[in-house]
């Protein structure tokens, strides 16, 4: 089963422990081997990734760009992004040079491409971003990919 992930970068610490324990049940339920699908991107996708290597599963990274480390990825949250990168199975860099808009739903794109269902850690605003969570969720049920929302009585944003 693989099962990818889209959701807000910005939720508070108190969201993050709300969010862990519902993915934690909700993957738990999901048939084994268990692939979880990532961007690695700050908030929804890295809790995600640690849920999915915490039940033994096994982590695939898809990254926007090649400067998507050094440019998107904040000093405070550097230790814990190369970590979980450090523990995928594999990781694919797409071909931008720079992260931006394009890149992200290009990203989203190749991760809805190679999941059988797709989680989203979504409070139901849309957006309107190119490459943003409520885009992504509206792309992967336009194509039938299954898609549950969690959002967790209590979650906010930051």
């Amino acid at each position: 089963m693989r099962i990818g992930i889209t959701g807000h970068a910005t939720i508070t610490p108190e969201t993050v422990l709300l969010v862990a324990a519902e993915l934690r049940d909700l993957l738990s339920a999901r048939g084994r081997p268990l692939t979880g699908v990532s961007c690695l991107a700050r908030g929804a996708d890295q809790v995600f990734a640690r849920v999915v290597l915490e039940l033994g599963g096994r982590l695939h990274v898809v990254l926007p760009a090649a400067d998507y480390a050094e440019r998107k990825v904040k000093p405070d949250n550097r230790a814990a992004f190369d970590a979980l990168l450090a523990q995928a199975a594999d990781v694919r860099v797409l071909a931008f040079p720079t992260s931006n808009r394009d890149a992200y739903a290009a990203a989203n794109d190749m991760l809805l491409a190679g999941v059988d269902e797709l989680v989203a850690v979504w409070d139901g605003v849309p957006a309107g971003r190119t490459g943003g969570t409520a885009e992504t969720v509206g792309i992967a049920r336009a194509r039938g990919i299954p898609v549950t929302v969690v959002w967790p009585a209590g979650a906010a944003r930051g």
